[in-house]
Order: structure tokens, then C-alpha cells, then sequence
């Protein structure tokens, strides 16, 4: 069976009677389609009959909104598919709408395939109800030449067509500002402008029923704000965000595919308030379980500064039916950025000028981030590890390459009575000094590196292939040019001030200057091949270790497996 990169599902059967088999629906449409899967409501519409079908608006019910919720979540069991509803024929019940469009709808991803989950009797793939179904597809959306067309029943439902629907109703996702109970066929009010903010973060299912609803009830104009700076520090992982002109890129792209109608406004968003709290044009604001409190403080400074409060509607939580151990339990960019952990985010380097047989891993991180402790832990899995520091102490020791050297820079006063250098008086005199520092470390970077390679050249005699080079300053000096990738271990800054505190008893502001003095994590990430943190339990660490490691065993080439 072929495969489509892009495909059109076309949804005609009533609302009630196809929410208990949206699931299979989505499980048939997978199975086709494996990137982009737009979703058209029709409820009701036939394909049968020598009459061309037409697109005719939708009521936008609260049985609609709680359908679009309903359909996002199950289809979050499809990780690789991106799922958009589109809405442009779905219509609140204002009289202020503009007509349906007459003209095709563009699409960013044009569909290769039309489905439909539409009943025959026969059930035949040979079907007129193909030829009328294609008709439908194109005169609505623009779609690729020779579009394909695919009539998923009988494959996701066994029996006669129901002649009456199954008046079950969805379970109520969407709370609506009013304190009056609402009902599935009460018609949702629309508004000419409103708002909804976030991070959008690798734009999932959850940021995509948010978005939706907001562009159901916007008929003009949506502002978008999207977090960035300060508001961003309080994330977990934040050195996997995605940066922000990029996840603005993929919101434009999505809001756009499900409603052109709409003027969209998408703004950094810099402080909890942001357009919301101040613009007096807005009449809307769609926030989550989550961030509904925020919403309430947003009425709270409109009222202050003498503005009408904005109708907020709730909007439920998706369930993350795959959650692990130490990730949320609802579908969040959180657990997405979690699961990157350990995998390869860029290209290996190509490292001729390296021994054939090893592969070496440069790993890095901030002071405390644990570093060290991953790299015992890889030692555990086989790895031959090289620790830089070590290094550098046998470089200083009399005798040592680089103790003429630093000795010949600093003077003799460096010296303890025996005539080992003393670091603790050297660190004191390059600290906060950038052109000792300099000095300093243009004699030691070279012969770490020299020591370095002589190790790797160990590691080879040991039969080892993986060699892992521990190094806080290893992007520093440069070091990037001895591996083929760069590892690095992150937590949040707070964390690493209280690890150097307990570690090494220095103050919170003497913790806090010396990650100043050193890159950032985030800096850190921007050249990494693969991430990791020591910010869970020692065993999530380890499930996370062995994750990279095996992960790394499948990509290394086969002429570092030559000694295995």
C-alpha cells in the first residue's frame, strides 16, 4: 500500500456517531499518511448521487469544540503525524461573518491523498463516491496533481450503516467565561478580536486545541503572544527551546493552514501580562487549566487601569497517554524537550586526523551540572574515559610539560616550599584578569591537547572504541577539534550554585561568579551533538546515559567497531 507524505481526511459522518470511531479512523489514515494530515468537518454531507457536493458552513457548537479536542487527543498516539483541523467553514452563530470563501484554499502542504471516513454499501475501492470525493477535495483546497483517493470504511468499522447516530455526548473540554451551564448544541458566541499566549514549543496537539478554539471565536483579528527572554527562564530545559523566530515560523505556518481568513498578530510575548492586559480592542482571551489563573490576573489589571474584562475560556489539559516516570502526565513541550535528552541533535563531525578505530565524545557542562558523574557512568558502559583535569595536574607537577612554563610566566611565588606549583595562589592571580588569564591558558590548552592525544593513542592499545575526553572547558580551548562529537550535561543555574555551595563550600555569590566566568549552558548546547542532565534521580540519569550510549553504538561508523 502507498505511503503519502500529505493527506486530506475529509470527516462526513454526524459528530455523535463518529467520536466512538474517530480512533480507527485515525489508526487507517496513519497507516497512509506520514507527515501532515489535514482534517475537514462535513458532518452529514453525502457523496453519493450524480450532484457535485459543496462545502456548507458548520455550526460551531460546543459539541464541534469539544469533537476538535476529542480528535486532537486521540490523534496524539500518532506522533508523526501533523495533525490540522482546518476551520474555515466552521462558523459561530454572529452575523457579522464574511460569506464562505468561493475560491480554492491554499495549503502549506499541499495533499497527496484524499480519505474519508464516508459509509458505502459495497465498500468497494472501484466506487464513483472516489471520483465525487476527489471533485470535493480540490474544489475546497488546493491539492497535488493525480491526488489519490482512499475510502477508509470498511477498514476502521465493522457492520451496517447506522441509520440513526449514537446520541452520546463528548465529554466537556471547554469552559466558556459564562457562569450559565452550557450544553453540546449551544452555539458558541464569536468575537471580532481576542487573544491566546504561550511558548509554543515544538507546536503540539495541546498548543493546537488552544489555537483553534481562539481562531473559532476571533472573526477578525487573533493576537498571538509567544514567551520569550525572562519569561523563558523558568522552564525546564530551556537550552532545548526552540528558538523564537523559529517557533514563531511553525505557528504562522499552522494558523494560516487552518483559517486565512483571520488577521493574525504574533508577538513576543516578555511579561505575563503582555497585549492582553493593555490592548482595549480585545474581547477574548483562550487560556488552559493551567493558565487560567493567569487569565484571571489579566481581568484584574484591565479592571485596575480602567479597562472591560475579557471573556476567557478554559480549555482542558490533554492527557499524555505515553507519559514516563519524571515526565507530566499531560501533552507538554516539557516532556517533548525531555525526551531529546540523549539523542543526536546534529551531524557528527568528520574526524580523519583521529585514530580509525576510536570514536571520541568531548563531554562538557557548567561547574555542578555533573558531568563527571556521567562520564563514570559511561566508563561503566565501556568507554574509555580521559579527565582533563587529571591532566592538566600532571602538566603543572615538577617535571611536568607545563610547569617551566607557568613558573617562567607567574614567578616563583606561585610555588609551595617544595616547589609544586600552587594552584589555589595561581587561580587567585588569573581570576577576574583576562590577560593573565590568557597567558595562562595559551600555555596549558596545547599541552592538555597533546596529553589528550597520547590517551586516545592508550585507549586504541586497550581496544577500546569509544573514548570520552571530560572537559569543562572543552568548547573553550577548542578541544572540539579532538572529537567527532560534543556531549554536554545541563541543569538550571539555580541548581549548579547550590551543588558548588554543598561541594566546595564557597559562598553563593563566589558559586554564582564562577558560572559567569564560564559559558553558558545555553552557549554550550548551540555546539552540542547530544544533551544531557543530572537533574532527576540518580537511575532516570542512568536510563538516560544508557539511552545516548546504546543510541551511539547504532551511528558509530564500522571502522571504529573494528576491535569490538
Amino acid at each position: 500500500m502507498a505511503v503519502f507524505r500529505s493527506g486530506l481526511l475529509v470527516l462526513t459522518t454526524p459528530l455523535a456517531s463518529l467520536a466512538p470511531r474517530l480512533a480507527p479512523i485515525l489508526t487507517s489514515a496513519a497507516r497512509l499518511v506520514n507527515h501532515t494530515l489535514y482534517v475537514h468537518l462535513q458532518p452529514g454531507m453525502s457523496l453519493e448521487g450524480p450532484a457535485q457536493p459543496q462545502s456548507g458552513p458548520v455550526q460551531a457548537t460546543f459539541e464541534v469544540l469539544d469533537f476538535i479536542t476529542h480528535l486532537y487527543a486521540g490523534a496524539d498516539i500518532h506522533r508523526h503525524l501533523d495533525v490540522r483541523i482546518l476551520l474555515t467553514n466552521i462558523r459561530t452563530k454572529n452575523t457579522f461573518l464574511p460569506p464562505l470563501p468561493t475560491s480554492v484554499q491554499n495549503l502549506a502542504h499541499p495533499p497527496e491523498v484524499v480519505l474519508t471516513d464516508f459509509q458505502t454499501l459495497d465498500g468497494s475501492q472501484y466506487n464513483p463516491v472516489k471520483e465525487q470525493l476527489v471533485r470535493y477535495a480540490t474544489s475546497c483546497y488546493s491539492c497535488c496533481p493525480r491526488l489519490a483517493s482512499v475510502l477508509l470504511y470498511p477498514d476502521y468499522g465493522i457492520g451496517e450503516v447506522p441509520v440513526e447516530p449514537l446520541d452520546v455526548p463528548l465529554p466537556s473540554t471547554i469552559r466558556p467565561a459564562s457562569p450559565v451551564a452550557r450544553s453540546p448544541k449551544q452555539p458558541v458566541r464569536g468575537y471580532y478580536r481576542g487573544a491566546v499566549g504561550g511558548t509554543f514549543d515544538r507546536l503540539h496537539n495541546a498548543h493546537k486545541v488552544l489555537l483553534s478554539i481562539a481562531c473559532i471565536l476571533a472573526q477578525e483579528q487573533l493576537v498571538v503572544g509567544v514567551a520569550d527572554k525572562d519569561l523563558l527562564k523558568s522552564k525546564l530545559l530551556p537550552e532545548l527551546l526552540q528558538p523564537y523566530t523559529e517557533r514563531v515560523e511553525h505557528l504562522s505556518e499552522f494558523l494560516v493552514d487552518i483559517k486565512p481568513s483571520l488577521t493574525f498578530d504574533i508577538i513576543p510575548l516578555l511579561d505575563p501580562y503582555g497585549p492582553a492586559g493593555s490592548d482595549p480592542s480585545l474581547e477574548f482571551l483562550v487560556v488552559s487549566e493551567e493558565t487560567y489563573r493567569g487569565g484571571m490576573a489579566v481581568n484584574r489589571f484591565r479592571l485596575e487601569n480602567n479597562l472591560e474584562e475579557l471573556a476567557l475560556y478554559q480549555i482542558q489539559l490533554l492527557k499524555d497517554v505515553k507519559h514516563t516516570e519524571n515526565e507530566e502526565d499531560k501533552v507538554s513541550s516539557s516532556s517533548f524537550r525531555q525526551r531529546m535528552l540523549g539523542n543526536l541533535l546534529r551531524p557528527p563531525y568528520e574526524r580523519p586526523e583521529l585514530p580509525t578505530c576510536l570514536y571520541v565524545i568531548g563531554l562538557t557542562g557548567i561547574s555542578g551540572s555533573g558531568k563527571s558523574s556521567i562520564a563514570q557512568r559511561l566508563k561503566g558502559l565501556g568507554a574509555f574515559v580521559i579527565d582533563s583535569d587529571h591532566l592538566g595536574h600532571r602538566a603543572y607537577a615538577p617535571g611536568g610539560p607545563a610547569y617551566q612554563p607557568v613558573v617562567e610566566a607567574f614567578g616563583t611565588d606561585i610555588l609551595h616550599k617544595d616547589g609544586i606549583i600552587n594552584r589555589k595562589v595561581l587561580g587567585s592571580r588569573v581570576f577576574g584578569n583576562k590577560k593573565q588569564l590568557k597567558i595562562l591558558t595559551d600555555i596549558m590548552w596545547p599541552i592538555i591537547a597533546k596529553l589528550a592525544r597520547e590517551e586516545m593513542d592508550r585507549a586504541v592499545t586497550e581496544g577500546k572504541r569509544v573514548c570520552v575526553i571530560d572537559a569543562a572547558v572543552l568548547l573553550e580551548a577548542g578541544w572540539q577539534n579532538l572529537v567527532h562529537e560534543v556531549w554536554t550535561v545541563v541543569i538550571p543555574e539555580t541548581e549548579a550554585v547550590r551543588r558548588i555551595v554543598e561541594r566546595d563550600g564557597l559562598s553563593e555569590a563566589a558559586a554564582q561568579s564562577r558560572l559567569q566566568s564560564q559559558m553558558s549552558g545555553q552557549q554550550l548546547v548551540e555546539q552540542s551533538h547530544v544533551v544531557l542532565s543530572t537533574l532527576w534521580e540518580p537511575h532516570i540519569t542512568q536510563r538516560q546515559v544508557e539511552k545516548a550510549w546504546a543510541l551511539l553504538q547504532k551511528r558509530i561508523p564500522k571502522t571504529h567497531q573494528a576491535l569490538d
